[in-house]
């Protein structure tokens, strides 16, 4: 018997992202200024920052609720390369909130020897709080960040393989600039998922369907990209 997982349905978290997401990002922006607006001489605040990003993302096992084989089983995401881009506003010049998306291309296999593997993708869509580090002893064009980010995960493959979870990142960076208007970011991130038993599941071979147990599974990504300053 074939045990097909629950379509997602979160009416409550869904209307609570969308009503505070552009509530928040609203107060943010509103509170943005003009450096040099008092005195001619200071150049003015560049407001926007747009990086497309590669990168490579560790593997992620997801403990699950079921045997396979009569054996206790992990789906395993594998390691993959990655891509995405950035876009964001910034607060001061050292201040900066971004919306990111990322997406992996990779397979999910079973820990148990079971040869069979699925084809997945997953897109990652997080809001992101950077505070760059303006150093005393540092060349003005080099800085060291920090970075914190919340959002959602959706991993997808064939028919019945899905998983949707929260996620949140940690993590620290260098940007260099070559000049006033163009970078380039260095980042390392660990980014939990956050998966749920109704809300993830994946083929394990003909008439199985292995589903997720609730848990926070870890990822990790480094990644590089040119930054764009308007």
């Amino acid at each position: 018997m074939t045990l097909s997982p629950k379509p997602y349905s979160s009416p409550s978290e869904s209307h609570f992202a969308w009503t505070f997401l552009p509530i928040l990002l609203t107060i943010l922006c509103s509170g943005v200024e003009l450096s040099g607006q008092d005195n001619p001489n200071v150049p003015k605040l560049l407001r926007f920052d747009v990086t497309p990003l590669v990168g490579y993302r560790s593997s992620v096992t997801f403990p699950t609720t079921q045997l396979v084989q009569g054996q206790p089983t992990n789906a395993v995401l594998s390691q993959k390369p990655s891509y995405g881009f950035a876009v964001g506003v910034r607060l001061n010049e050292e201040d900066l909130i971004e919306v990111r998306w990322a997406r992996q291309a990779s397979d999910i296999r079973f820990d148990n020897n079971n040869p069979v593997s699925t084809s997945v993708a997953l897109h990652q869509v997080h809001l992101d709080c950077t505070h760059e580090f303006i150093m005393d002893t540092w060349p003005m064009w080099i800085r060291p960040y920090v970075i914190g980010s919340v959002g959602g995960t959706h991993i997808v493959g064939g028919t019945n393989s899905a998983l949707t979870g929260f996620s949140f990142g940690l993590g620290t960076g260098l940007k260099v600039y070559v000049s006033r208007h163009v970078g380039l970011r260095f980042q390392v991130e660990w980014l939990p998922i956050v998966t749920n038993t109704e809300l993830g599941a994946f083929v394990c071979g003909r008439g199985c369907v292995v589903h997720l147990s609730a848990t926070a599974a870890s990822q990790g990504e480094v990644a590089v990209g040119p930054v764009f300053r308007f």
